[in-house]
């Protein structure tokens, strides 16, 4: 009975704790970057210029940003902001009031950048 514990404890861990620590090669943090932040669809969402595809489209790159590990830093750390990308970006899905300020405010450059970016 103790050892089915011990089991589904295991399995558990293993099940939550290794999809957010093995990335594919940064690709999806490269993505969301390219796309989202330099080539301005981040901006155009913020500023109310973008359709609603463009805000599904940040809500996924930013989603699939946060199931991997930045190159530096910690998973709590990571967790917090990457998080606070994909609630604000589902806020902004679900025009919800407000969320264009919170997604300002989450996609601080400097804030993530000083404790996860690489090299």
């Amino acid at each position: 009975m103790r050892s089915w514990k011990v089991l589904a404890l295991a399995f558990f861990a293993t099940a939550t704790i290794i999809p957010m620590t093995v990335a594919e090669d940064g690709k999806a943090i490269k993505k969301a970057m390219k796309q989202a932040m330099k080539g301005g669809l981040n901006k155009k969402v913020i500023s109310g210029e973008g359709s609603d595809d463009d805000k599904k489209q940040l809500l996924a790159l930013f989603t699939d940003m946060a199931k991997e590990m930045p190159p530096k830093g910690d998973a709590a750390s990571w967790k917090e902001k990457a998080g606070a990308l994909v609630q604000a970006s589902q806020d902004m899905v679900a025009g919800k009031e407000g969320a264009a300020g919170n997604l300002k405010k989450a996609s601080n450059c400097k804030a993530c950048h000083e404790v996860h970016k690489g090299k």
